[in-house]
């Protein structure tokens, strides 16, 4: 097992709080790290049926094995369990005494803030980032196999084919998941659904034409995406908003948290064909907003991302909040690095700069150098996990 960027944030937040909730899409390592970081404590998984159906009628009996506490794993399958730990808890304040785990957010973090609120402290695990990725001995060094792999851990854990394994993630979490978290019926039109949001991913997200194309009304739209939010499939970049003086668009932006995934669901099924797919540059967005996204939520950080697009068509594809400064980020999967990838960058700067704070500019492009130019620097992509996104702390 490889070292996850999020470890130190967890073993501090276990000095602190007598509770500590991990969450994440399912397969993003959550049970390894917690075994690995508390390996004194029980582990008990949820998932098996005997164990789920002894914590569901006797909870009190179930947690009293664990005078100590113990790693709870995938709780949301029991969502009474966090009313019996508060009284626990009370009683018995000690920080760290608690482990939580669970792959379906919406339940987990219902039970567990109106339980828990105030006892527990509640991160995400998302899938490797690349900074994480590059601990593995093999890992890929071409952007187009990076963006086609994904950052699922048991794929690089293993050495599998991404294409296979991704098939067989696919197919459990339309089966298991979201059967879970929603009662959908027709599964096969929510397949359909997921592969359309794919193929709309790195762009505005307009509900009516999502539901027109799905051939479902607006409302279940929103509905199934918010089953893919829940399930850590995807989510909605809201747009930049402090600067009142332009027409800005409203609609958020929808990205994947894994460019693999959303490589499988469009059918891309090797480097060669993303290289030449009309996507691709789209997919790179999403690669970009992701990672930067990911090294936010492994420091603790859990808003301050926007995109910038007003209706004069300037635009931005990321701009990170870091509290004294903002950052504007374009994206660009060209190799070439050229004057002409600055501008948009620097039109946003100029734009956003009126909102009263510093502004810096990067653009992250698909080549190998790091250059300077103007205002701006060109970040090569394999370097973005190099920079630091997060507000500095006193």
């Amino acid at each position: 097992m490889i070292e996850r960027d999020i470890q130190p944030l967890l073993l501090t937040a276990a000095c602190v709080h007598p509770v500590v909730t991990l969450t994440g899409p399912r397969q993003s390592g959550k049970s390894t790290v917690c075994r690995s970081l508390f390996a004194t404590k029980p582990y008990v998984s949820l998932e098996a049926p005997d164990v789920r159906s002894f914590a569901s009628a006797d909870p009190r009996s179930f947690l009293a094995q664990f005078p100590e506490g113990a790693v709870l794993d995938e709780v949301q399958r029991v969502p009474v369990l966090p009313s019996y730990l508060q009284g626990l808890v009370d009683a018995d304040p000690v920080a760290g005494r608690w482990v939580l785990t669970g792959s379906q957010n919406l339940q987990l973090l219902e039970s567990v803030s109106q339980s828990l609120a105030g006892r527990s402290a509640v991160m995400q695990l998302l899938p490797l980032a690349r900074s994480e990725v590059l601990r593995f001995a093999q890992h890929p060094e071409q952007l187009d196999q990076a963006l086609m792999i994904g950052g699922y851990p048991r794929i690089f854990d293993r050495q599998l084919g991404a294409s296979d394994w991704l098939r067989s993630y696919v197919a459990t979490y339309l089966e298991r998941d979201v059967r879970a978290i929603s009662k959908i019926g027709d599964l096969v039109a929510f397949q359909r659904f997921v592969e359309l949001c794919a193929g709309r991913t790195g762009q505005l997200l307009n509900y009516s034409s999502l539901g027109a194309d799905a051939g479902v009304a607006q409302p279940t739209a929103r509905a199934w995406l918010s089953v893919l939010e829940a399930s850590f499939v995807a989510f909605r970049l809201p747009a930049f908003h402090a600067n009142h003086r332009k027409r800005l668009v409203k609609m958020p932006k929808l990205h994947f948290y894994d460019s693999g995934l959303a490589c499988w669901l469009l059918g891309i099924r090797n480097p060669d064909h993303l290289r030449s797919h009309p996507l691709r540059g789209a997919i790179f967005e999403s690669w970009v907003v992701s990672e930067i996204l990911k090294h936010r939520t492994n420091r603790g950080e859990s808003a301050g991302l926007s995109f910038y697009r007003d209706k004069d068509g300037v635009e931005a594809d990321v701009v990170v909040d870091l509290g004294d400064r903002l950052v504007v980020v374009e994206v660009k999967s060209t190799a070439t690095a050229s004057d002409n990838l600055v501008s948009g960058a620097e039109r946003v700067m100029r734009h956003v700069g009126a909102a009263g704070r510093p502004v810096e500019s990067l653009v992250v492009y698909g080549g190998d150098g790091l250059q300077r130019r103007s205002h701006t620097t060109l970040v090569p992509w394999h370097r973005l996990h190099e920079l630091d996104w997060v507000p500095a702390r006193g």
